[in-house]
Order: C-alpha cells, then sequence, then structure tokens
C-alpha cells in the first residue's frame, strides 16, 4: 500500500529541495525516494526559485560547504600527521557526523584506500608489537648497536614500557639484532725496566663506596690512517667514571699518565686515602710519575702482579667496551678525527649516556643524582 502525503508536506519538501541546493537530506528527512521527490518538484514546479534567490541559495551552500572542511581539517589534520593508520581511524570514529567520501576527499585519502586499510587494519595487540619493535630498533641504534637485551629491556622500561628480558630478546631475535662482539687488543705495556714496583694493594677488589678512594688506570693503542694514538684513561671504580685520560702520539710519560692523572686531580678532588692502580708499564713506574703521586699525600700506589691482567680488569673491560663500540668495523680515520670520536666517546656517551650493568643500568650520571641526593638527604 502506498503512503499517503498531505499537499502541503509535499510542497514544504520541494520548497526546502530548492532553498538547499540538494535533495538528498530531504530524502532521509521526509523518508522519500529521489524519483518521488522528483515527481513532487514537476508538479509544484511553480515553487522554484527565481535567479536572483538562487544565486543566494548557491552561496549559502558553499559557504557551509567551506565551513564543514575547514572543520574536518580542523579535527583531522593532527591525525593526518600520525599517518594513514590513524586517518582511516578519524574517519572510522566520524563516519556518523561527516560523509565518508567527504573526509577522505578533505583528507586527501582515497575512498577505496580507506576501505582496503579498514579490511587490512591489524589488532591494538599487533599495532603494539610493531611500535615495541619499532622502540627496540631505535634503542639498538641510538646506542651505537652495543646493546644487549638486558640494557635495551632497562633503557625501554624507563621510557615507560612494560616489557620483559624475555620478550625483548625474542624481538631481537626476530629483527636480527646484535650487539658488537668483543675482540683481543694488542697489549701495550712494556713492564721490562728497573723502576720500582708497587705490590698489588687493591687485590681486585673493584667495588668501592665512596668516589675517589680507589682510580684504576691503563694505556691502550688506537690505529688511524696515519700510525698509532694511545689512550691513557684514569677510572674511577665508584661510579666507573673516566675522570682523567689523555690521547698521544707517542708513548712517552709527558703525553700519557702524567697528564691523565692531572686531569683526573681536577675532575675529582682527593679527600682521604686513595688507592691508584695501574699495571707495570714503565709509564706507571718511572721516577717522573712516581714523584708525581708521591707529592700527594694521601694516595698509595698499587700495581698488578706479573703477567696477571685480571688484576686490572675493569680498566681491560672497558677498553674492550671502547674497542667494540667505537673502534671495530669502523674505517680508518685520521688522528684528527680520532681525536674527536674519542672525545665524543668519552665526554659526552660514556661519562653521560651510557647505561651500566655494573651501576643497574643506569648511566654515570643518574647513579651520582641518586647517590648525592641520598646524602645530602642524610646530611640534612
Amino acid at each position: 500500500m502506498k503512503n499517503k502525503y498531505e499537499p502541503s508536506l509535499k510542497e514544504k519538501a520541494v520548497r526546502l529541495s530548492y532553498e538547499r541546493g540538494e535533495i538528498r537530506s530531504i530524502e532521509r528527512e521526509f523518508g522519500i525516494t529521489r524519483s518521488c521527490l522528483g515527481r513532487w518538484r514537476k508538479k509544484f514546479a511553480y515553487l522554484k526559485l527565481d535567479p536572483k534567490d538562487a544565486i543566494i541559495v548557491e552561496l549559502n551552500k558553499k559557504i557551509k560547504d567551506s565551513e564543514l572542511t575547514l572543520e574536518i581539517l580542523k579535527n583531522g589534520s593532527k591525525y593526518v600527521a600520525q599517518g594513514k593508520i590513524m586517518t582511516k581511524r578519524f574517519i572510522e570514529n566520524n563516519s556518523s557526523k561527516y560523509s565518508i567520501v567527504r573526509m577522505c576527499k578533505v583528507l586527501q585519502m582515497s575512498p577505496s584506500a580507506y576501505y582496503q586499510r579498514k579490511k587490512q587494519e591489524i589488532s591494538d595487540k599487533q599495532a603494539r608489537i610493531i611500535l615495541l619493535k619499532e622502540e627496540v630498533l631505535s634503542v639498538y641504534y641510538e646506542f651505537k648497536k652495543t646493546y644487549g637485551y638486558l640494557k635495551i629491556t632497562k633503557e625501554l622500561q624507563l621510557r615507560g614500557f612494560k616489557v620483559g628480558e624475555g620478550q625483548i630478546k625474542v624481538y631481537m631475535r626476530m629483527l636480527g639484532l646484535r650487539k658488537k662482539a668483543k675482540t683481543r687488543f694488542r697489549i701495550t705495556t712494556d713492564s721490562i725496566h728497573n723502576h720500582y714496583v708497587a705490590p698489588n694493594i687493591l687485590n681486585r677488589k673493584f667495588t668501592v663506596s665512596e668516589p675517589a678512594t680507589a682510580w684504576v688506570s691503563d694505556i691502550t693503542y688506537i690505529a688511524t690512517i696515519k700510525g698509532f694514538l694511545y689512550l691513557t684513561i684514569v677510572l674511577d671504580l665508584f661510579d666507573r667514571k673516566i675522570v682523567g685520560w689523555s690521547l698521544s702520539d707517542r708513548m712517552s710519560i709527558k703525553e700519557t699518565t702524567l697528564p691523565a692523572w692531572q686531569m683526573a686531580v681536577q675532575n675529582r678532588a682527593i679527600t682521604k686515602d686513595l688507592i691508584f692502580h695501574s699495571d707495570r708499564g714503565v709509564q706507571y713506574a718511572n721516577k717522573m710519575f712516581t714523584k708525581t703521586l708521591d707529592s700527594y699525600k694521601f694516595v698509595r700506589r698499587s700495581m698488578s702482579r706479573k703477567q696477571n691482567h685480571n688484576d686490572n680488569a675493569v680498566s681491560e673491560s672497558f677498553f674492550a667496551n671502547f674497542k667494540r663500540e667505537l673502534i671495530n668495523g669502523n674505517k680508518l680515520i685520521t688522528r684528527e678525527q680520532m681525536r674527536v670520536e674519542v672525545y665524543e666517546y668519552i665526554e659526552n656517551w660514556y661519562n653521560k649516556k651510557r647505561r651500566h650493568s655494573f651501576l643497574g643500568y643506569q648511566s654515570i650520571e643518574e647513579f651520582n643524582r641518586v647517590y648525592y641526593t641520598y646524602l645530602n638527604l642524610n646530611r640534612a
């Protein structure tokens, strides 16, 4: 049975169709078909607007159309900036408010791409996994490919991710990520001399409770395009910080151990007994360096036993990491370039940003911040 509509309703529908300049909303509002409205418009043709009114209606339509476009842009632009997945989600969440075709046009996504992406949409769990894998990759390359799953897990946890070591280990395996392997390096120690050799006072006690109570030192070589450079370091066992270092073209005392020591005492004051431990190399046993250490009343000298590198294991560990993280696998560069690289590694990477397993996977700066905060609270 056909629906019967009052003439007044038909006239109203026809008048509105001309005023609005479109018929889709009229169809929905009055519950009629397009063919039905077409018949009514023919019957009530006298209701058609005159040219002047038609122009006004058309201008109003364009204004509303522009306002709607601006509204979609205002609400949807931040989602467009986050990529196609987030753009699709905005369109889907606002389909009851705006037409999908209009949103796709304004946000520059084709309707076919929208519906195809909707079919292929991943679950929230899959999205989290993809995001986490991207973060694992980001941390891996940010930390120079030197972090294994333990350190990457700790870094992600500090960034707010709730992840476990086993989970990150699996993702690293899936992504084919491996930290750089450690390699053996050439020994630079010249222990054949007639200088005084100190006993091993440190005796492998590599953990101390306060800064400037035990320092260890060592020297290694670095190959460049034109010969070697020699890196001397002084490391505080308290926080594993490199408090003093020097980089030289030659192995003389004035270019290796002496400037490294001078930098160390400038950076960290000696206020109580300090054990200074090294190997038996001539750079540490010679009279000039011995006299320098003896001028500090709180300093006690300590040296590794003959042919026993484990007595200075912390220094050797630093050099192993240094070679792995900065040198190995990289092309030879000039001495000038290497000086810049070493400075960046020690001062801006190792002493500030690198996470140390010995410090509970904290950076040296984080560890010291906690230590001195605790110290000040106890003094208050």
